[in-house]
């Protein structure tokens, strides 16, 4: 199972060696971020500072900086264990769309009875409660990674927010810029499900609660970088992830709850039409976002352990920690997009397309332009919507392999046939796009022409070239012989 709060899972990784404290001074400001990119990128351990400079909490960095490391924290040996378990269950259904995906996930919690369950009393999280003048944000390390950033930022803050009308719950993972002691701005994205809330909330003329918990149990941090539809709810997903289910406290001045075993939690009212400039912030995408106006928390109130650490990312051109959290959604949101695109195989979000910039698909081709029906099918299946490059191979085609991929798409395709380009919603963080949020997109048919397609050469689509399966074994056997 899942470990229960982030400091067994620390104290787990430092009797296995896989984690480094580090005891010198460090500063927030440029020195952490680029302590933690170059450990990062050379597959280092994770990382605590035990020291960081103008604060008194310790910083945990790099804790799902590699697979095995992320993994551990969830409780897997492999990722195809969540997407297996996904998968077994909702085969009996065959449920179709989004709505059925949202009753088989129902179906799910009442299957592995993992609810978030709340609990009676003090959490530990709720050990030492501020308010008022005593909350300070600059006592919670903040961090400017990149020379042009428009400030210090919290890059791992889980957002709590719940719609005004349904008072559906939403668990979000957004940059938090801090302003001042007591201000932080709302990285609300156009397509993101907390920014609905506060308009809703605005629109009534009413304050919307947020909460936002740090250092929270592995499975909670790693279910609010899901892409759920916006009525299923993330503490049901990370008790599915787990194992077990979710501890949850209600907050001390706003009306939602938390993990009871987090490490931090800051609570406040947003007012509406209360905006600040936020931004620049460097970002997954390696480049700069602009600055821009979003809405400025006031906090109230902050809870924490008697002994709180914080959690926190880096953020920038891959790779960087954002790999093995994308991995994992690609692979455990295997068996969901797969019913909503049963045409589907296996798919493949390469990291270096920021994951959600580019799909490669296979499929098993059964009639012709069977791969172009695929591409609008991505286009409309919810968050995939703002795929920018999809390209679509044969089954016989191992997704993962870029090398075996760029073969078909790059050197095997007509693309005055094979390219379809469309235009539609693209990501807030799309600095490419001509316009803001909508942008061009493409897909490319790297699969096997079909004479019904076109294809018209004598001879037909020709044979790929591969060894004689006799040879190859007596290869084998004669190996050593060789002496290579």
């Amino acid at each position: 199972m899942a470990y229960d709060d982030l400091r067994s899972l620390l104290r787990a990784l430092e009797r296995e060696g896989d984690l480094k404290r580090i005891k010198a001074e460090v500063d927030p400001y440029l020195e952490v971020g680029e302590i933690v990119d170059r450990v990062n990128k050379a597959g280092g351990p994770a990382l605590l500072f035990e020291n960081v400079k103008g604060s008194a909490m310790p910083l945990a960095m790099n804790v799902f900086g590699t697979d095995r490391r992320l993994l551990k924290a969830l409780g897997l040996k492999s990722y195809g264990e969540i997407s297996e378990k996904i998968g077994g269950l909702l085969k009996p259904e065959l449920p179709q769309g989004f709505i059925g995906v949202r009753e088989a996930f129902g179906k799910l919690g009442s299957m592995v009875h993992v609810p978030p369950k709340k609990i009676k009393g003090e959490a530990p999280v709720q050990e030492v409660v501020l308010t008022g003048d005593d909350v300070d944000l600059d006592r919670l390390p903040a961090l400017f990674t990149w020379p042009k950033d428009g400030g210090s930022f919290f890059n791992l803050g889980l957002t709590h927010t719940k719609h005004p009308e349904t008072g559906v719950r939403n668990l979000g993972l957004y940059r938090l810029q801090r302003h001042d002691k007591r201000t932080i701005g709302m990285h609300w994205q156009i397509h993101k499900d907390s920014r609905n809330h506060y308009a809703v909330a605005a629109a009534k003329g009413e304050r919307l609660p947020v909460a936002i918990a740090f250092g929270c149990p592995p499975a909670v941090t790693y279910a609010s970088t899901a892409p759920l539809p916006g009525d299923i709810d993330e503490y049901l997903f990370a008790g599915f992830v787990a194992g077990k289910r979710i501890e949850m406290v209600d907050c001390k001045t706003v009306p939602l709850q938390v993990p009871a075993n987090a490490e931090v939690v800051i609570e406040g009212w947003l007012e509406p039409g209360e905006m600040l400039p936020e931004g620049p912030f460097g970002d997954h995408t390696g480049f700069y976002t602009p600055q821009e106006p979003f809405p400025a928390l006031k906090i109230d109130c902050v809870t924490m352990r008697r002994r709180p650490l914080i959690q926190s990312i880096v953020v920038g051109r891959p790779p960087t920690e954002d790999g093995p959290l994308g991995r994992a959604t690609e692979r455990f949101f295997l068996p969901l997009l797969k019913i909503i695109v049963p045409d589907i195989v296996d798919y493949h979000l390469p990291e270096a397309g920021g994951f959600h910039n580019c799909a490669i698909v296979s499929i098993d081709k059964k009639y012709p332009k069977h791969a172009q029906k695929v591409m609008h099918a991505i286009w409309g299946a919810h968050m995939m919507s703002l795929t920018k490059l999809i390209i679509v191979v044969d089954k016989d085609c191992d997704v993962h392999d870029l090398h075996e991929v760029s073969w078909r798409a790059l050197g095997n395709t007509d693309y005055s046939r094979d390219l379809t380009v469309v235009e539609g919603p693209v990501d807030h963080l799309d600095h490419a796009s001509y316009q803001q949020f909508w942008g061009g997109k493409a897909g490319i048919d790297a699969t096997k022409k079909l004479p019904e397609e076109g294809y018209t050469r004598d001879g037909g689509w020709p044979d790929m070239v591969e060894s004689d399966p006799a040879t190859a074994a007596l290869v084998d056997r004669r190996w050593k012989e060789y002496g290579l």
